[in-house]
């Protein structure tokens, strides 16, 4: 293990004189272990506890806008080939601030906190190696990831062009469950969807409800999780004229022996309104967890502005228009369906 990585971690010794056994709870004894010993970290917290929330009625639908201002680091990063090439990357372990520390998962991912959180409790999970943002090779971690967390968290991922701020490092991302609206909300919904796949051990449905278009996978097998997956890959893939991978952000959850899996497909990493001049400009980088009902908006301005048109026009913008949605649904049901 490289000196640098290995400086980052917890002791076992802290984290079980704390009380810490399963993941997620060595997680919890980490998060307020760095409150106590980081300054950042415990400034952000503190930043969060007086960030300010609307809640906007979407007919069906809840969003919450959030007025962050710290977030600003995320919502303003830039992402471009030559930004990324000239910076030093922020997740790689000898970048990483001396006071910060972490939690070895799966000999390959170290578990930090986020000092610019959305989340009451909020972790980066970065590959302790510099490789790329890509699901693919990296999807069964993720679960693996989310079963692990189950009492306490839920996972995320924003592709390399949905959102993610570090398109080349790979990681995850985890806050507590419940913290985004559509983890209860799409129960309600899913009878409604086209049902693409539906087996004794997967199923995969397809959901065009008003402000987004996901697709919902739930399954206890890890392989078949890790074949559908590619099956929405290949189609997003192919509907969208896309080579590289398909823009999308997932989020991951592990409850009563099955894991839920929410892949929001997207058409623009970015709305319009984020590159329009003076007045006019919204500066909102939608990823994951604005997919999940809860928009970050860093300026308080934003945060005004912010109503049901203004979000119908964004989500309108950076979601897969239903034609080319339905191509997809058409190509994963082919691929999905026993013959």
């Amino acid at each position: 293990m490289e000196p640098s990585i290995e400086r980052l971690l917890l002791s076992d010794r802290e984290i079980h004189l704390r009380g810490g056994s399963d993941l997620a709870a060595r997680a919890h004894i980490l998060l307020r272990q760095q409150k106590e010993t980081w300054p950042l970290l415990r400034t952000g917290y503190a930043g969060l506890a007086e960030v300010r929330t609307r809640t906007i009625d979407m007919d069906g639908f809840t969003i919450r806008v959030q007025w962050n201002p710290a977030r600003i680091v995320s919502s303003a990063a830039k992402v471009d080939d030559e930004s990324i090439r000239r910076r030093k990357c922020f997740l790689c372990a000898a970048n990483l601030p001396p006071e910060q520390r972490g939690i070895l998962f799966a000999s390959s991912y170290i578990v930090l906190c986020n000092p610019f959180p959305i989340f009451g409790e909020h972790f980066t999970i970065p590959h302790t190696t510099h490789t790329l943002q890509r699901i693919g090779p990296s999807f069964g971690t993720m679960l693996d990831l989310a079963h692990a967390m189950q009492k306490r968290y839920t996972v995320t991922y924003n592709g390399p062009r949905s959102g993610a701020s570090a398109p080349d490092h790979l990681h995850f991302q985890a806050g507590e469950k419940g913290f985004l609206p559509i983890e209860e909300e799409f129960a309600g919904h899913v009878s409604k969807g086209e049902v693409l796949a539906d087996t004794k051990v997967m199923q995969v449905v397809a959901l065009d409800a008003g402000l987004r278009r996901y697709f919902v996978l739930r399954s206890g097998e890890r392989e078949s999780l890790i074949g559908s997956l590619r099956a929405v890959e290949s189609a997003l893939a192919g509907a969208a004229g896309e080579k590289e991978e398909p823009m999308m952000n997932i989020l991951v959850s592990f409850d009563h022996g099955a894991w839920t899996v929410l892949i929001f497909p997207r058409a623009k990493h970015r709305p319009s309104m984020y590159f329009a001049q003076g007045e006019e400009r919204i500066l909102i980088s939608p990823a994951a967890v604005d997919c999940g009902g809860v928009l970050t908006t860093p300026l308080e301005k934003d945060f005004h502005r912010m109503t049901a048109e203004v979000i119908r026009d964004i989500f309108g913008e950076i979601f897969l228009s239903r034609e080319v949605f339905q191509t997809a649904c058409a190509d994963i049901s082919r691929n999905l369906t026993p013959r």
